[in-house]
């Protein structure tokens, strides 16, 4: 066993500041140079050589807890004890002269499955992170305060891959048996945030029989919850900041028996091409206390210019939940009635909203598919399809048909209606046709959890089977067959066929699936 106890904190001489004020925070990244001020009051910092998780350099100790269940391969990729004790030692070495920031947090909203978590950060602008993304703690808590989990990220070591057994210099590594997380290389944030998520979608279904998902979260006056799965850039931030309904969580939450709970205490929003009009919530809570992460100015201004992508596409802002006007505190919801999964589909195959079967809900959720467009990416010129498992699959260290399974027996436990959202394109792919306009999925969503669409005539998608209605009041109803908006129906058709044989072939992988899931696929 490792020596991770106090003494890796307590008995030094270097400086350590534990738990303080977003303020205190704010101003030691000015102090050092590392961080700016925009014009609304937010803080901007530009985290280096990494502005997005690196999912290839992400590892899990495989020991006697990990060993026989986690779902090894290219997403969870094996890493030694043994040299995880002795990188864990070089980055113990490596601290001893630096200046650390310690923040005790929890992660989970219910007490009765939450997590305590110590992060040790190397700079502030990191523990301000981790204050507005978890659970804060009142001085009583912080006082009797022993944590479940301890993360330590340190940007500024780097490993020696043939030595350290890493890929590169960058890692994030979990070790389930230490209960402990090292991040080193990279200083983008939202690997801290996806190490503990990584760590509560083992331990809830294992543990508790609790089901961990990738997704953002609602509320109704009534006391249902609305739960969006999708993948990043899908929308599950936007659409669940609804000034109609309370805010859970925009991205990672557990649905007990009981209901939902939020893991986090905060919002981390791409800020890309983000507009007052379009994301109001989402604009106005980029203020004092709020973290930018690699935005870029407008020329000779403290203004941010949310069009510009010349450093990267993912541009960041992380801030307090209760930033958004409309929130529940504590962020724990009643079970829900309505899920949507979010797609970006740039190939404009997809209605704008279907409903699901059971066996296509399961189907669905395991192929958790989306597509990348051009310039998202260096190399990718034509939209590039993306299938990822529970539309999380880089965080989830269990089997997908687990977690399938566990949200198929939910669905038929509480009579959940489960909806497929195009946010993607219409009227062709990507570089032809446009880009769903957000009032319509706005309209459809609504329409769906008001019951406005139980009554409507739904007519088939070819292939996937797919139901869609043929009106929504807001919705021209000739953009809600994706075939009728192409111009060359053939060119559709052929379209629609290449991408459902990818969804065969991507599910081919599964073979230990229930066959009632199967038939949730396209019929070829």
């Amino acid at each position: 066993m490792l020596n991770i106890n106090q003494d890796f904190l307590e008995n030094t001489s270097k400086k350590i500041h534990w738990n303080l004020t977003p303020e205190e925070l704010i101003e030691l990244t000015l102090s050092s140079k590392q961080g700016k001020l925009t014009k609304t009051g937010a803080l901007a910092i530009d985290t280096g050589e990494f502005t997005g998780r690196a999912p290839k350099d992400r590892f899990i100790v495989k020991d006697a807890i990990t060993g026989n269940t986690v779902y090894w391969g290219e997403t969870n990729k094996a890493f030694s004890s043994e040299n995880f004790s002795k990188l864990y030692q070089k980055v113990k070495s490596y601290l001893e002269d630096k200046t650390l920031f310690v923040k005790d947090v929890k992660a989970g909203a219910d007490s009765n499955y939450g997590i305590k978590v110590r992060v040790v950060c190397e700079y502030p602008w990191q523990s301000l992170f981790v204050d507005n993304m978890f659970i804060r703690l009142n001085n009583h808590h912080e006082q009797q305060f022993s944590p479940d989990w301890r993360v330590i990220s340190v940007p500024g070591f780097h490993a020696n891959a043939e030595v350290d057994g890493t890929r590169q210099h960058n890692f994030a590594i979990i070790n389930f048996t230490e209960k402990l997380i090292l991040i080193g290389g990279t200083a983008y944030t939202g690997e801290i945030k996806k190490g503990i998520f990584s760590v509560l979608n083992f331990e809830l279904p294992t543990t508790h029989n609790v089901l961990p998902m990738h997704c953002s979260v609602n509320e109704g006056d009534n006391g249902s919850s609305t739960v969006f799965f999708g993948l990043s850039g899908t929308g599950k931030t936007t659409l669940s900041a609804n000034p109609e309904r309370a805010l859970i969580g925009d991205d990672e939450h557990a649905w007990t028996n009981d209901g939902v709970f939020n893991f986090e205490g905060g919002c981390y929003a791409k800020a890309i091409d983000l507009t007052e009009e379009h994301e109001p919530e989402i604009y106005r809570a980029i203020k004092y206390g709020a973290l930018l992460e690699n935005i870029v100015f407008k020329k000779g201004t403290r203004e941010v210019d949310y069009h510009d992508a010349s450093k990267t596409m993912n541009t960041r802002v992380s801030y307090p939940i209760h930033f958004i006007d409309k929130v529940k505190i504590p962020s724990k919801g009643g079970l829900p009635s309505n899920v949507f999964f979010l797609c970006c589909d740039a190939y404009g195959i997809f209605p704008p909203i279907s409903k699901l079967s059971k066996s296509q809900a399961m189907y669905h959720f395991i192929s958790g598919y989306t597509a990348k467009v051009a310039g998202t990416e260096e190399g990718i010129t034509d939209p590039a399809i993306v299938f990822s498992a529970c539309f999380g699959e880089p965080f989830m260290p269990l089997s997908p048909i687990h977690y399938a399974n566990m949200l198929g027996e939910r669905m038929e436990k509480g009579d959940v209606k489960v909806w497929l959202v195009n946010t993607g394109w219409s009227g062709g792919k990507f570089g032809t046709g446009s880009r769903m306009k957000l009032k319509y999925t706005r309209a459809l969503i609504s329409e769906a959890l008001n019951k406005g669409l139980d009554d409507k005539k739904y007519e088939k998608l070819p292939l996937f089977n797919l139901l869609y209605p043929t009106s929504c009041a807001g919705v021209p109803s000739e953009i809600l067959n994706p075939r009728n908006t192409w111009e060359n129906k053939e060119d559709y058709d052929q379209v629609l066929n290449g991408l459902s044989q990818e969804f065969v072939k991507n599910f081919n992988k599964y073979q230990d699936v229930n066959p009632s899931i199967k038939k949730g696929g396209p019929s070829l």
